[in-house]
């Protein structure tokens, strides 16, 4: 337990992007354009996912869940950051951090069970193709989806009471761009031996269950792709895999890269959040539309619609 005065902490500081203040515009300029673009290029993908009936299916159904995590996630951490950036006012209050950090485990748990889930519909989809409409009915679809959702908002309640619990000593600057459960925990003065306890069992668990599933399930598309090996084969599963795979390589090449192989919290370490926090959430639009084909067809069809009725 740190000796310093434990006063009650009503705000905290958010010290930002480690950025020369020369720079503040430039990056201003650059995070803003990323944001919008992040923005707008998800919520292109739900409406055509809701517009286009060629669409209407389990793996776009996923997809469009995806988009609206990826906006929420950026929504949360980005308008912020580039507030403090222009006002110069990093202050966050006790109750906005908290909510920030309930809403960021949330969306980003979220995330991860979606994956998951993806790669067990493109699965069933290249190993089953024949069962495929039986096993993913709407009704395990809705399933899957409500369940991904209500274990995130339990997974990020938990850690959210846990944090709650603690005390905060008179040092409130955080060391990141925003409300990090590992950058607040370092700021408290209280024991958070339970608190990284159940951040690496549940981390751990959700890790292990949700890369279990994206391995298994592509290991087993490999396989059989490479028992009767074909081009007709060989060309489906990369038109319905290679989106899906480049955000899992992206999305958990950022993610493993900061919280496992990271020995402190530093500069390096809160410029790869910003992978999985800005990066990811603006690719993936660009990743499903420039290397899918259907996500192409029906930006063509709504242009057509639109210009030439």
């Amino acid at each position: 337990m740190r000796p310093e005065n434990q006063s009650s902490v009503s705000q905290f500081l958010l010290l930002g992007l480690p950025i020369p203040p020369g720079q503040q515009g430039v990056f201003f300029t650059l995070f803003l354009g990323m944001y919008l673009t992040t923005v707008l290029g998800n919520l292109l993908i739900i409406l055509l996912i809701r517009l286009d009936s060629h669409l209407h299916t389990p793996m776009y159904f996923f997809l469009s869940h995806l988009a609206f995590s990826d906006i929420s996630l950026s929504s949360l951490t980005v308008p912020k950051m580039l507030r403090n950036m222009q006002t110069r006012q990093q202050s966050i209050s006790r109750v906005g951090c908290i909510s920030q950090l309930y809403f960021f485990i949330l969306f980003g748990t979220l995330d991860n069970f979606l994956l998951a889930v993806m790669a067990y519909d493109r699965y069933v989809a290249i190993c089953h193709p024949l069962h495929y409409t039986t096993v993913m009915r709407e009704g395990l679809c809705l399933l899957l989806v409500a369940g991904s959702w209500i274990l995130s908002c339990g997974i990020a309640l938990l850690h959210t009471l846990l944090l709650v619990r603690l005390s905060f000593c008179a040092d409130n600057a955080i060391t990141h761009y925003f409300c990090e459960l590992a950058a607040l925990l370092k700021l408290s003065c209280s024991d958070t031996s339970l608190n990284e306890l159940v951040i690496f069992t549940e981390g751990g668990m959700i890790l292990f269950l949700c890369l279990g599933v994206i391995l298994g399930s592509y290991i087993h598309i490999g396989t059989i792709i490479l028992r009767v090996p074909s081009t007709k084969r060989l060309s489906k599963a990369f038109s319905t895999c290679g989106s899906h795979l480049s955000v899992v390589s992206l999305y958990y090449g950022t993610l493993v890269s900061v919280y496992f192989f990271s020995s402190s919290w530093g500069s390096k370490d809160i410029i790869a959040s910003v992978m999985y926090t800005v990066v990811t959430p603006m690719l993936n639009p660009f990743i499903y539309s420039l290397r899918n084909r259907d996500i192409k067809q029906a930006l063509e069809m709504c242009v057509k619609i639109k210009f030439f009725t």
